[in-house]
């Protein structure tokens, strides 16, 4: 078993390395982006690790490695991979422009880091249990559930596009008779 670092000899190898966990912690909380959160998770971990470890605490290294950065990271990307989608039922007919209409609108929702599935069309029971968020109807009429997501939507760059191509953004209030 190897001693813990003396602080006056070692402290040009412990002093940077202390001062990255907390520049990484201030980064991780002021990521916008999820995926990037994700990575900064990880190192944050990474550095913590290795912190206690040059500290001399083997078994908190141990612990922080497995369950702080290993555990939490794959967790954390399992959770991203299924919150992150924009989930819509697919209620146009079959066209031959689809996969454009499919390819803006993903191109729209990405600034908000989402993915783009188009399921078919469920009984209205089956979808509440899907968390559909809305639904794309023919004339590239969006409608959505939930007006919080509508607003976002609208705040992004591809909205306007949206609209340019002949586009729509609904609320599932306003679309229903």
């Amino acid at each position: 078993m190897t001693s813990p670092l003396a602080l006056g000899a070692e402290l040009d190898l412990l002093l940077p390395i202390t001062a990255l966990f907390p520049l990484t912690a201030i980064l991780l909380v002021s990521q916008t982006n999820p995926y990037q959160t994700l990575v900064l998770r990880g190192i944050l971990g990474s550095v913590a690790t290795l912190l206690y470890a040059l500290l001399g605490a083997p078994d908190v290294a141990l612990t922080e490695a497995l369950v702080g950065t290993l555990l939490s990271t794959t967790l954390y990307a399992v959770a991203l991979r299924s919150a992150m989608a924009l989930r819509l039922h697919d209620r146009r007919p079959p066209t031959t422009d689809a996969a454009l209409v499919e390819k803006q609108l993903a191109g729209w929702i990405s600034a908000l880091h989402l993915r783009l599935r188009l399921l078919p069309d469920p009984p209205e029971e089956q979808a509440n249990r899907q968390g559909l968020h809305g639904w794309l109807e023919s004339e590239r009429r969006l409608v959505l559930r939930h007006a919080a997501l509508a607003q976002r939507l609208q705040a992004c760059p591809g909205h306007r596009r949206w609209l340019e191509l002949g586009g729509e953004l609904v609320i599932a209030e306003e679309a229903r008779p």
